[in-house]
């Protein structure tokens, strides 16, 4: 099982002629919005990769709906709490390539307390996955009960702060960062990179796949072809795929290639967690 620690967002859609320059003005073409957060987004990746997935997180009175939407989709939602303050909330611009600018709010996804991650993660069982992403408070506390319980601990490390990664050292098993991150680490974790004590580290590649690297070495995998309309959400769908695919005992390569696939499809539609595609249709897309 997987228990996400992660961000809920309602996403805010625009799609524009061009990323707008600073100072630019610039007339949105259409207007859209749907549920959305790193977290919300991986927890119903893992869901419809057919893991089961518990999230921990929380929402203002403004966002009951994004619970129920996540429960609709197949995640266990007993520890989303409501709390005082505005839902977290995304601005997101799409250009004609494809290509995403996003403004995040935290809101509620930075008021959770160790109450009610200690509460979900007492129901987890050894070898369970936490997965988080730096989009909420609590990690440190998190990923410490987590390893004292005898789970597997998965970080996507976004966005991406050197500190808060540092300060995870030694409890991640699976880290996951895309190419811009992973350079950013090296600048900023430097000579320290080596003692985080991450067992595999997965850096996405966009177009050109991903890299496996680990203490057996690096391994590169190939995209598959899609033609991208939005870009915003494949990272997500990736990882939680790929953390579906772990928790169901693939092995590695197996559930990265699973993992790319819905990648693939994800840049094919347009929007977050409301389009992410199924096991099934996977299935029927690749022959599997």
């Amino acid at each position: 099982m997987i228990w996400n620690l992660g961000s809920i967002n309602i996403d805010n859609f625009y799609e524009v002629s061009h990323l707008p320059a600073a100072g630019e003005t610039l007339a949105a073409h259409s207007y859209g919005f749907g549920l959305g957060g790193k977290g919300a987004n991986m927890s119903v990746a893992a869901a419809r990769a057919a893991a089961r997935v518990s999230h921990i997180g929380a929402i203002g009175a403004d966002g009951r709906w994004t619970r129920e939407r996540l429960m609709e989709y197949g995640v266990d939602t007993p520890h989303i709490a409501q709390v005082e303050g505005p839902t977290g909330h995304a601005n997101i611009l799409i250009d004609r390539r494809g290509e995403n600018s996003i403004v995040l709010f935290q809101g509620a996804n930075s008021q959770l307390t160790e109450a009610i991650i200690g509460a979900a993660l007492t129901e987890a069982s050894p070898k369970d996955f936490l997965l988080m992403q730096n989009e909420t408070n609590g990690q440190e506390y998190a990923a410490a009960t987590a390893r004292s319980l005898g789970l597997r601990v998965a970080y996507a490390a976004a966005p991406f702060d050197a500190g808060a990664l540092t300060r995870l050292a030694g409890r991640i098993d699976l880290l996951i960062l895309n190419e811009v991150e992973a350079a950013q680490l090296e600048v900023g974790a430097g000579p320290a990179l080596g003692m985080l004590g991450v067992q595999d580290m997965i850096v996405t590649l966009g177009e050109k796949g991903c890299k496996w690297i680990s203490d057996k070495g690096e391994k590169h995998f190939e995209a598959y072809p899609a033609e991208a309309v939005d870009t915003t959400g494949a990272g997500d769908t990736f990882t939680g795929y790929l953390v579906a695919g772990l928790d169901r005992g693939m092995p590695m390569d197996v559930a990265v290639d699973l993992a790319l696939k819905a990648g693939a499809m994800m840049v094919e539609r347009r929007g977050t967690a409301d389009v992410i595609p199924d096991l099934k249709e996977i299935q029927d897309r690749f022959g599997l």
